[in-house]
């Protein structure tokens, strides 16, 4: 039987997925131990990981604060002490969000699509504090959407990678400003498992060719990945640090409109391997707050651990990196700071 488009990209995301969900363990990253190893893994929750760490008087911005893994990542850095600035589409979903959590809260408006929310949203934590001790940039959307653009550039590159760069670059004196400040960026392992082989397809970017959801977002999470290396590189790990995570496969309402195959592959089949939102918010919590892991910048953690990719891929690509940056400069140097690290 003869497949439309539409029925070619489902199934085709729908084999992706399975094979996805199906590497959630094995041989496709291991442990890095030339880096600092917790006691923590893939059932850890943020609360365990934060167990005993006071943030009294740190400050931290969350991301996407509204629900699943963002609201949680808030809740637990409020509990533990830390003032969070947490993030929503409308000021009126912040609010909403920060209203349920106990400990201190600032609640924002921040539209990732829309380059001058970024930068207001920076300029409204700038106004409240000389320093920003974590910046976890954890919202974004899926592959479950039809092509769009968005100022003539692909929609989930716009808003999982541009706006986080807009958004991080003019937070970044901030997070110097602070001692020993942490960027978390919040990738995904379909950053080396379903972006286009050459990593970032350049030509592609404003809708050039063919649109296949899971290269799009896997090609926005690995610039997520090639941001961070690029920052970790740009920044003296002794006072600032730079790191990407995998939360894994996490039970949210990301998937509350995929459809057809797809619908059910993620919202019933999937669910036997799904983490919950106490333990997908773990691995960034843990980045963000663990005293081990001062000084790391640059590295991966899957599973609260940091890891080595073994499988071909463009993580640790210095080079890409390099030519993302320049190519982001092109596309939002206007709206980044004249002050940001060249």
């Amino acid at each position: 039987m003869a497949l439309n488009r539409r029925q070619f990209i489902q199934a085709s995301a729908a084999t992706a997925a399975a094979t996805t969900l199906g590497a959630c363990s094995g041989e496709s990253v291991s442990i890095d131990n030339s880096l600092p190893v917790g006691p923590y893994n893939a059932k850890s929750t943020a609360e365990e990981v934060t167990e005993g760490i006071d943030l009294t008087g740190k400050t931290a911005l969350v991301t996407g604060c509204t629900s699943g893994i963002g609201f949680e990542t808030m809740r637990v850095l409020a509990l533990r002490g830390a003032h969070v600035f947490g993030t929503g589409r409308t000021l009126e979903k912040a609010e909403e969000a920060c209203a349920q959590v106990t400990g201190s809260t600032t609640p924002l408006a921040l539209e990732l699509s829309d380059f001058d929310s970024c930068v207001a949203c920076a300029q409204a934590v700038a106004a409240q504090g000389s320093s920003l001790d974590m910046l976890i940039a954890n919202a974004g959307i899926g592959t479950f959407s039809e092509f769009e653009l968005v100022g003539g550039i692909e929609k989930i590159f716009v808003v999982n990678y541009l706006g986080h760069v807009i958004l991080t670059m003019n937070l970044l004196p901030l997070v110097q400003n602070a001692d020993r400040g942490r960027i978390v960026h919040v990738g995904s392992r379909m950053g080396y498992r379903t972006a286009p082989d050459e990593g970032i397809d350049f030509g592609n970017l404003r809708g050039e060719g063919e649109f296949d959801p899971y290269q799009a977002y896997g090609r926005s999470k690995l610039a997520n990945a090639l941001f961070s290396l690029k920052l970790s590189r740009m920044l003296d790990p002794e006072d600032t640090t730079s790191n990407v995570i995998h939360p894994g496969f996490v039970k949210t309402d990301i998937g509350r409109n995929a459809t057809g195959i797809m619908g059910f592959l993620y919202n019933n089949a999937a669910t036997l391997i799904q983490k919950n939102p106490a333990e997908g918010a773990a691995t960034q919590v843990y980045v963000a707050t663990n005293p081990l892991l001062q000084g790391v910048s640059g590295a991966y953690f899957e599973d609260c651990n940091p890891v080595k990719v073994n499988i071909p891929n463009h993580v640790f690509d210095s080079a890409l990196a390099d030519r993302l940056w320049d190519e982001t400069l092109v596309m939002v140097g206007g709206y980044l700071p004249g002050t940001a690290p060249a």
